[in-house]
């Protein structure tokens, strides 16, 4: 049976020589040493010339004849050799090694014939001049193989583009000898080559349709920070520019300020990426933390990364973006995308339209055109090309014969600019077309329910969760969100299996710093201790500076410690001036306390657990409230003098005051980038404390607590009476004067 197991094993290896079947091997060895005696000889053992007698000649064909009956004969009989199935293997090697050198080698194809050849091996390494007639693409052919197109454009330069067309060949050539058997040797379907020449060598951008966004400069520790969903953009005359204005709409409660997706950016005129940033959002995390409790770790161990669940990868479909017509003019199509993927977005532009022009059906090339103004909107900061490019991409999906892939692929890239833009109502409107449309794709319901959230359409949000839920019950996506929206109605409870859930899940977009902060929250609310298991992974995983510093808008490498000094923050002068005007500050909060005028508003952030707790603003996001002012001129004229404070557009300036009775949960401020001064105005004996992280400090009347309310902290109101405090933030001192100009509100 050793040479039933040789044709099987051994195939792939002796087919390089033309001798891969145990029959060619057999008969090989029967003849081949007769034949070395021949040619040695030549003839009889005297040496004389001269052929065979006739009867040795016969005596000999006998011979042969008889050894190859039998041979066969033993072969067939014992089973020495599947005749069949060794034909089949040299079969579908012949076939496989055919397609693989039509579709892989077909690339380098230079003379225009549809094959590669030793002609065109020649061409390619400079042995021979290139053909004048240009090969053609059939167009029905799909994209070139990308593998090889950024190989190239990766590689030393076109001074070696030989060297690297030859290394392709040999590594081509290796994988279609020596496959070992089994082995699939039929290029991808619908992804065959074109032809690549060395001009073509130049830095070139690789936008996917599906995946091209707008990716902009700024300050690296910044530029990240989602946009507030409450900001509106408006344009400037000269359309190159967007400037924030005030919310067309206010902010309806913070599920729609933590919902705004994190490409929602806006154009500066200083090449800044502006985000609007609010309570609980947030990106890269500072890396001078304060180290963690042990005690906090040691209750509730983290399982180690390797124990965590792994997500095994997946493949991702390519989209079908051409109908018949368009395969027809493939060839003009991927010349004018070409040049898109090169940068040379004008040119592009011009040829995309051009071919709108010549061809108005062809939804391909009206979604090029869409695709070249998206980026033109981005290489010039216009809105207006932007607008346009949303237009063309509602147009992309009014045009008849559209591919299912490339219909969903403009209207989610309309709605993703429409929400860049501040139309949220818009966005939501195509997604519902989208949903309409491909009513069983339940990512597009998730994203649906997300513009109901941007909008602050909580009701319409959660039915649409909980549809999908009941169609799929384990989509992660729609856990977090729904376990988000139970809690956002004070279902604390009730909301921790969905958030818990949805995070283990791992599906995209489920591992959010958002979700782990809630998730964390609301554990700590019903008392499970497991709440800082919870911090301590969204720590590992990048969501938090450290389990106590768990904010989501922060700026790199800013120090991190949760109490400072005055002589610490620099900001020694204003320290002094209010603990020098403390009794002023103090009267003119508790005038405003006695009328009935309504001007302390009730805390509304959901983070009292019990009691009374009211608030007083004269600044708010570095803006100050005039009307608030004229209640306390003083104090007011006071601050004027320092810009750290007034200008600190990620805090406030207010009187707090807190009645008996009051528990305020933990909780983390929404940023790093400010300090909170806490200047004590009416201050009980006894039952006022708060606690920063792991220490616990006391309010004293005329002096300032300065802490940093990124880290966790926690108040009670235990006293007989009221506490009335003077609450001051201020930029952090490390923030460069850039950065305090350039950082979006919070």
């Amino acid at each position: 049976m050793a040479p039933r197991k040789n044709a099987k094993g051994g195939g792939g290896n002796s087919s390089s020589s033309g001798s891969g079947s145990p029959s060619a091997g057999t008969s090989g060895g029967s003849s081949s040493p007769g034949a070395r005696r021949e040619t040695k000889h030549g003839g009889h053992k005297n040496g004389k010339k001269g052929g065979l007698s006739g009867s040795s000649f016969f005596t000999w064909f006998m011979v042969i004849a008889l050894l190859g009956v039998w041979t066969s004969v033993a072969v067939v009989w014992f089973d020495l050799v599947d005749y069949e199935e060794v034909l089949a293997k040299a079969k579908d090697f012949r076939y496989n090694l055919s397609e693989v050198l039509q579709g892989k080698l077909g690339i380098y194809d230079a003379d225009g014939d549809g094959d590669f050849d030793v002609d065109d091996a020649k061409v390619l390494l400079g042995l021979k001049e290139r053909s004048a007639s240009k090969p053609t693409v059939p167009p029905e052919e799909a994209e070139p193989y990308p593998w090889l197109e950024d190989q190239i454009l990766e590689g030393p330069g076109p001074q070696n583009i030989e060297d690297e067309i030859q290394e392709q060949i040999h590594s081509v050539l290796h994988e279609t000898v020596y496959t070992e058997p089994g082995e699939d040797l039929q290029p991808e379907e619908d992804e065959p080559a074109r032809e690549l020449q060395p001009e073509e060598v130049e830095p070139a951008r690789e936008l996917q349709p599906e995946d091209d966004d707008f990716l902009m400069g700024g300050n690296a520790e910044d530029r990240f920070e989602p946009l507030e969903t409450g900001t509106f953009h408006e344009e400037t005359e000269d359309s190159n520019y967007v400037e924030e204005t005030d919310a067309i709409e206010p902010v309806v409660d913070e599920v729609e300020r933590m919902f705004h997706e994190a490409d929602d950016v806006t154009y500066q005129e200083d090449d800044e990426q502006v985000r609007e940033p609010l309570e609980h959002e947030g990106i890269e995390n500072s890396d001078n933390a304060v180290e963690d409790s042990n005690v906090i770790l040691e209750e509730v161990p983290v399982p180690p990364a390797e124990e965590q669940q792994e997500i095994p990868p997946v493949k991702k479909k390519k989209p079908k973006l051409l109908n018949k017509f368009d395969k027809t003019i493939k060839a003009e199509l991927d010349a004018a995308e070409k040049l898109r993927k090169r940068g040379k977005i004008e040119e592009a532009v011009n040829a995309f339209e051009e071919l709108v022009r010549k061809y108005p059906q062809s939804p391909r090339a009206r979604y090029g055109k869409a695709q070249c103004e998206d980026d033109l909107a981005e290489k010039r900061r216009s809105n207006e090309v932007l607008r346009r490019a949303i237009e063309t991409y509602q147009e992309v999906a009014a045009l008849p014969d559209v591919p299912a892939d490339l219909m969903k692929l403009s209207l989610k890239r309309r709605s993703e600019r429409q929400q860049f833009l501040g139309h949220m109502r818009g966005s939501l409107l195509t997604l519902q077309k989208l949903v309409q449309l491909f009513p069983d794709d339940t990512s597009l319901k998730n994203d649906l329910g997300v513009g109901y959230l941007l909008i602050g359409d909580n009701d319409n949000a959660k039915k649409v969760y909980e549809e999908v839920l009941n169609v799929t019950p384990n989509d992660g996506f729609a856990k977090v969100h729904y376990g988000f929206i139970l809690k956002a109605q004070n279902r604390i409870a009730e909301s921790i299996p969905y958030l818990k859930e949805g995070i283990e899940s791992g599906d995209p977009g489920t591992d959010d710093g958002r979700f782990y902060f809630h998730l964390g929250d609301a554990m700590q609310r019903v008392g499970n201790k497991e709440a800082y298991k919870w911090y301590e992974l969204g720590h590992q995983r990048g969501h938090f500076a450290s389990v106590w510093q768990r904010s989501l808008y922060n700026v790199n490498g800013l120090k991190a410690q949760p109490w400072w000094t005055p002589k610490e923050t620099g900001y020694t002068e204003l320290v002094k001036s209010l603990e020098r005007n403390w009794k002023l500050i103090r009267d003119e909060g508790l005038a405003v306390m006695d009328e009935t005028k309504g001007l302390f508003l009730p805390e509304d952030e959901n983070l009292r657990e019990k009691g009374d707790w009211s608030q007083f603003t004269l600044w708010q996001q570095g803006r100050k409230n005039e009307n608030a002012c004229k209640g306390a001129p003083i104090t007011c004229s006071l601050l004027d003098k320092f810009p750290e404070t007034t200008g600190c557009r990620r805090g406030q300036i207010k009187y707090s005051v807190m009645h008996p009775g009051t528990h305020v949960w933990p909780h983390t401020g929404p940023t790093n980038c400010r300090l909170r001064m806490h200047l004590g105005l009416v201050i009980p004996k006894e039952g006022c404390k708060i606690r920063c992280a792991n220490e616990t400090k006391t309010w004293e009347e005329g002096k300032v607590l300065i802490f940093d309310d990124s880290f966790e902290h926690e108040v009670w109101q235990d006293a007989a009476s009221f506490r009335l405090i003077f609450i001051v933030d201020v930029w952090h001192p490390e923030l460069t004067p850039h950065q305090r100009r350039s950082l979006p509100a919070i």
